[in-house]
């Protein structure tokens, strides 16, 4: 569906030209290296939580863009509770992002939010044509979500303070480039103006 084009279906109950997504933020990050971006992550989610309540009440929906992990039979409810578990890594920011009820979830299964997915066709649904891409890993499923949305024609924004990498050299690295190449706003949350 084409970006403006009026849903006649019902099947996205509001309609906003602004979109925020959160980028592989229900994880357990328990894999090699996760609680190297573990401890750039949490410092983060905590802002993404801020940005979120501040957008909901603007009006902007939320979409979870989250890895399926690798498990075809993935069900984002039970990813959710998985990663709550106490002994889970990741527990601490599964709590601060946990979705309502009327968020938005796609599971994708590679590293871009848009391959073999249906986030194109609910962006459209939703009249969207500005994202604020924010979550993890800067440098690879925030970065490859952000340039296939600039492919697509999206206005981007990517809060430097709402995305985290394992390391701060991979972040600002893939800041900069989306910054340079894909005209995204890289400003910080608590200068966002919509």
């Amino acid at each position: 569906m084409k970006k403006g084009v009026r849903d006649t279906h019902g099947c996205a109950p509001e309609r906003s030209p602004v979109v925020l997504l959160l980028i592989d933020t229900i994880n357990d990050f328990d894999f090699s290296r996760g609680r190297q971006l573990l401890h750039f992550a949490l410092p983060a989610a905590r802002r993404i939580a801020n940005l979120k309540a501040r957008l909901r009440k603007r009006g902007v929906p939320a979409i979870y863009v989250n890895d399926n992990f690798g498990r075809w039979q993935s069900d984002f409810r039970h990813q959710v509770q998985h990663c709550l578990g106490d002994e889970k890594p990741g527990a601490p920011v599964a709590r601060l992002l946990i979705p309502r009820e009327d968020d938005y979830f796609v599971l994708k299964p590679k590293h871009s939010g848009f391959y073999s997915t249906s986030l194109d066709v609910l962006l459209g649904y939703l009249g969207a044509t500005k994202l604020i891409l924010t979550g993890f890993a800067t440098n690879l499923c925030v970065l490859y979500t952000a340039n296939d949305a600039y492919m697509r024609d999206f206005d981007l924004i990517v809060p430097a303070d709402c995305v985290a990498a394992e390391t701060a050299v991979a972040n600002r690295a893939a800041l900069t480039q989306m910054r340079r190449q894909l005209r995204a706003d890289t400003c910080v949350s608590r200068a966002l103006r919509l």
